[in-house]
């Protein structure tokens, strides 16, 4: 399949994640733009006493973030972490965990690792007002308690940007990048009545995982495709093949 107009992509995800994933993109000759749908604010939850704990677990970048900007980090870093995927990993140990343990990307994967990884003590889960699942309740059968810790909100924007909804319109957008649930709903809600039967069928929705595209499909768009991994290097890969594909490569 080929394109009379170059491909150019739409990067939903909040930032600094937006700008980063446009740079790479770019980097891929792929001319793309940004449009974070979902804010991070801090909460001001106390946070657990550190000595409480005997690891730390993360399902995102954003509770690691938010420790930081609270200037938490050095409380808890002597803590072994268990990360949810490749990227959050990478940001413990650039924030000088020792211990970092890597679950592969799902929840489902990291409630895996954190159960055989033999834990002899509660686990502290600094997380998001809105999650896609429980991780605590995921464990607990099998005797390990997870401590989850709401300190920072992800806030949905009500509307996207004009010159995103025009180059919509105008057919300019060729795909978006969805990376949450949560995202993809925000985009379905800004755009209301305003998704037309043509994006539906037109715009190729690049999703990181088949929880992440649900709310596309119940949306009836039509144009889905899912990563072979929930990270962000299948996502990169993804969004390469069809760039490729639309220019005839």
């Amino acid at each position: 399949m080929t394109t009379d107009h170059p491909v150019r992509m739409l990067v939903t995800r909040p930032e600094p994640d937006a700008q980063l994933t446009v740079a790479r993109l770019r980097a891929l000759d792929i001319d793309s733009l940004a449009a974070p749908l979902l804010k991070r604010t801090p909460l001001s939850t106390p946070l657990p006493p550190p000595e409480r704990f005997a690891a730390l677990t993360l399902t995102s970048t954003n509770g690691l973030r938010t420790l930081a900007d609270r200037g938490a980090v050095d409380a808890y870093r002597h803590l072994p972490v268990y990360a949810v995927g490749t990227r959050t990993a990478v940001e413990a140990e650039v924030l000088g965990f020792p211990k970092v343990f890597d679950a592969g990307g799902t929840l489902a994967d990291l409630a895996e690792l954190i159960i055989h990884a033999g834990i002899s003590g509660q686990v502290f889960h600094p997380a998001g007002r809105h999650r896609s699942g429980d991780l605590a309740r995921s464990v607990a059968d099998h005797g390990v308690v997870v401590e989850t810790v709401p300190i920072y909100d992800m806030v949905a924007v009500d509307r996207l940007p004009e010159e995103v909804v025009g180059e919509l319109e105008a057919g300019a957008i060729s795909a978006v990048l969805f990376y949450s649930n949560r995202t993809a709903q925000t985009f379905l809600s800004c755009l209301g009545d305003g998704l037309t039967r043509q994006m539906r069928a037109g715009v190729e929705m690049l999703c990181l995982s088949e929880t992440v595209a649900a709310p596309l499909v119940a949306a009836h768009c039509t144009r889905i495709s899912l990563a072979d991994q929930p990270e962000d290097g299948a996502m990169m890969a993804l969004a390469l093949a069809f760039a490729r594909e639309q220019n005839g490569a």
